[in-house]
């Protein structure tokens, strides 16, 4: 598998179950590959051979949420309500009414929060 495969799969993953814009590859030979979050954020993946997760949060009004959670479902994309555990199947989230954590291959925390 190339690297370039490799943040195309994160990227593409993402994408899909956030309901964004998967964005052609950018950067000197294309090694960026975009994600549009809105009109004026694009998340720009790129494979490193040692990756460190990180954690990314997203407040979304309940109809997003509900989307996401969705898609989560039916992909069997685990997902919790707690970071230690994001894979206990909870939405039940302590600083809002509902929210979730899962991650993805690279080790990346995703949380998406509402209070809708």
């Amino acid at each position: 598998m190339s690297i370039h495969s490799v943040n195309t799969e994160a990227a593409r993953s993402l994408a899909g179950i956030m309901g964004f814009e998967l964005l052609p590859p950018a950067g000197r030979a294309g090694h960026f590959r975009p994600v549009r979050v809105n009109e004026t954020l694009t998340l720009d993946f790129m494979t490193v051979p040692d990756p460190q997760g990180h954690h990314l949060a997203f407040i979304a009004d309940a109809a997003a949420f509900d989307a996401v959670l969705t898609r989560l479902t039916k992909g069997g994309v685990p997902f919790g309500n707690d970071p230690t555990t994001p894979d206990n199947g909870r939405i039940d989230h302590p600083p809002c009414t509902r929210g979730l954590f899962f991650r993805d291959t690279s080790g990346n925390l995703y949380e998406v929060m509402t209070s809708e």
